[in-house]
């Protein structure tokens, strides 16, 4: 597969005024349509990353670019002093859609502006709900909940913990899918919460026993503790159910998602059942631009789309076909996941190589573990597109697997 290159003029950048917290990017993007990017310099790309799981509906989607242009020559901010007629719609139809999307669940939503504010508004929630003394917030190892100091500490990496010490106290943390281990841990003296995320996204797709949401539910209702789910990653049809939770039938009380909400528009929520979010008083959380008209126009038009052309059957649908073409592929051991949001392990473990080799051919991946590829295209991508995607994947295991042959 040879590159497909560009015959724009090369755009010079100076990154020197950013902060290196991000190591240098290899390209750099200037416009997106759908599934496809270009970079500086003209060249195409498929993204099957979608931003991490945001540009679910694509970049430059035309229903979304309408709103916010409209909403932009309209209202743009007000603060939460005031109303708007935008978020009301939007936390209704969140409700609906955390019920299965046929009748509101009798929840409530707080609006933020990432997947790691609206943690934040859950842990804040969970211990004003359970009172003085039962403050700890139990979550898994390998988890990821966020990069605030909470939710630094919430997250499941103890390397990642060492700089940044000491953090905020009363998160405590047993491995994932040991349902003993929890057991063992969830003291409803201390404990106010369980945080789980029903497919751990950033420690390579990791999917759970079948039983393993249901058997912490029940753990949590037995103790008086409660369920969270972290739907930041997995939610908002992208595994195939509106939320990842609803493949197992579980209710949880509060459930945290961002990321595809806006389709690329910082938004995030927090969802609570009524009688936890009632905890809240007047003052007790807020957001200076959490719920603002602007994005909030955008999350409108973004379920909007996604009721309208089905996304979660199109994500299981499309989910399969990607998943049957990697299962097929020399050089993958494994493929792991629901719907659009796939693990690929790979019999090479040179999954950074893999990524650098497909990103020169077109092709847009990340490698959350070292013998791990992540895929997440936007729900609407064509079968043409996948199947491009998948030569293009083919080719980029095969040179590295080549060149590992090479160097034996």
């Amino acid at each position: 597969m040879t590159p497909a290159h560009g015959t724009a003029e090369p755009i010079e950048l100076d990154r020197s005024a950013l902060m290196q917290t991000y190591a240098e990017p290899p390209v750099t993007f200037v416009r997106g349509d759908g599934t496809l990017l270009w970079d500086t310099e003209g060249r195409r790309y498929l993204d099957f990353l979608s931003g991490l799981a945001v540009t679910s509906l694509g970049h430059a989607h035309p229903v979304v670019a309408d709103a916010l242009n409209a909403q932009a020559r309209t209202l743009l901010h007000t603060s939460n002093l005031f109303g708007n007629v935008v978020a009301p719609e939007v936390a209704a139809t969140i409700d609906r859609l955390i019920g299965g999307g046929e009748e509101r669940a009798g929840g409530q939503v707080f609006f933020c502006n990432s997947g790691a504010e609206a943690n934040e508004c859950a842990f804040k929630l969970a211990r004003k709900w359970a009172g003085p003394g039962r403050h700890v917030v139990l979550s898994a190892w390998d988890s990821f909940h966020g990069r605030t100091l909470a939710t630094l500490h919430a997250t499941g990496k103890a390397a990642w913990h060492i700089a940044f010490a000491p953090l905020p106290e009363g998160f405590e943390h047993v491995p994932y899918d040991d349902l003993d281990a929890l057991d063992a841990a969830c003291d409803p003296a201390r404990v106010a919460a369980v945080i789980v995320e029903p497919i751990q996204g950033e420690a390579g797709v990791v999917v759970p026993s079948s039983d393993y949401l249901r058997g912490v539910r029940r753990i949590c209702t037995e103790r008086g503790i409660l369920l969270m789910v972290d739907e930041v990653q997995t939610g908002i049809a992208r595994t195939g159910r509106w939320f990842a939770f609803q493949h197992t039938g579980v209710e949880p009380d509060v459930v945290t998602m961002a990321k595809a909400l806006g389709n690329g528009v910082p938004v995030g929520a927090c969802w609570a059942r009524a009688e936890v979010a009632a905890a809240f008083a007047p003052g007790d959380h807020a957001s200076t631009f959490g719920g603002q008209p602007l994005a909030m126009a955008a999350a409108k038009a973004t379920l909007g789309v996604m009721e309208a052309t089905g996304a979660p059957g199109r994500a299981a649908s499309a989910g399969a076909r990607l998943r049957r073409g990697l299962q097929a592929t020399d050089g993958v051991s494994g493929v792991h996941g629901e719907g659009l949001l796939l693990g690929i392990t790979l019999v090479s473990g040179r999954a950074k190589d893999v990524v650098v080799a497909a990103l020169w051919r077109g092709l847009v991946v990340n490698a959350p573990r070292p013998d791990t590829i992540r895929m997440a295209p936007p729900l609407l991508v064509s079968d043409d597109e996948i199947d491009e995607a998948l030569a293009i994947f083919a080719d980029a295991v095969g040179e590295v697997s080549s060149r590992e042959r090479s160097d034996a």
